[in-house]
């Protein structure tokens, strides 16, 4: 599907605040309300917009602790990658996951409460699956955070 200006505008608006109403969002982009949820209709089926949810405040709910974990590892036979994203897929500390090129073969997002909290995420991880080298970054300040595209 390709999207236009109007539809740019829609994203936009959508990305900063999904629980706008059709008349705000149509207000916003200068079109009316049937047009605009012609065009997120249409974005929906093409996948261009997915499951809408809330951003909650990780600090307010008590998971105070953002660790960076880099993962090293000598295995790269399918059966351990398959153990290995089952094992990460099951743990809701884990925020994100990817497959890196270089040096490091996996960076992982992980919440936690505390340091206490990431160290049994941790055991549990390599009681799962072999890794030869993990690296576990603490931040500090989150200076930056956005799901919002560049549009």
């Amino acid at each position: 599907m390709k999207i236009d200006a109007t539809d740019r505008k829609i994203l936009r608006e959508l990305q900063r605040d999904a629980s706008q109403s059709l008349d705000e969002i149509a207000k916003a982009v200068g079109s009316s309300k049937t047009p605009v949820w012609n065009r997120i209709r249409k974005m929906k089926e093409a996948g261009i917009i997915g499951t809408q949810t809330v951003l909650l405040d990780a600090e307010a709910l008590g998971f105070e602790a953002c660790f960076f974990v880099l993962i090293r590892t000598s295995e790269h036979e399918a059966d351990w990658q398959r153990r290995f994203l089952k094992a990460l897929r099951e743990r809701p500390e884990v925020l994100e996951a990817h497959r890196l090129a270089g040096d490091i073969d996996y960076i992982l997002k992980v919440r936690v409460k505390n340091a206490r909290a990431y160290d049994a995420f941790y055991q549990a991880l390599i009681s799962e699956v072999k890794v030869h080298n993990v690296t576990a970054l603490l931040s500090m300040e989150e200076i930056k955070n956005t799901v919002a595209l560049p549009l």
